[in-house]
């Protein structure tokens, strides 16, 4: 069962509403899409914690509906 990118959008909001979210669907099949999450609550944490931060938003669907996820993120400028 393939997500789309509203739905991977709507899960990263829940958990970071004041975020600037992009997903795109890289492939057009549902499964690889990339993001970018600019979030203040980035400021100060390392690229990996960051990158947990949104995995654990997406309520463990990586490695299973979502299959790969190209993930760019960063405390605004």
């Amino acid at each position: 069962m393939a997500m789309t990118g509203l739905e991977i959008e709507r899960l990263i909001r829940e958990r970071f509403p004041d975020a600037r979210i992009d997903v795109v669907d890289l492939a057009g099949d549902g499964d690889h899409f990339s993001a970018s999450v600019v979030c203040e609550v980035f400021r100060g944490k390392s690229r990996i914690q960051q990158h947990q931060m949104v995995y654990a938003a997406l309520q463990g669907l990586m490695g299973g509906v979502l299959h790969a996820l190209a993930l760019q993120t960063s405390a605004p400028e």
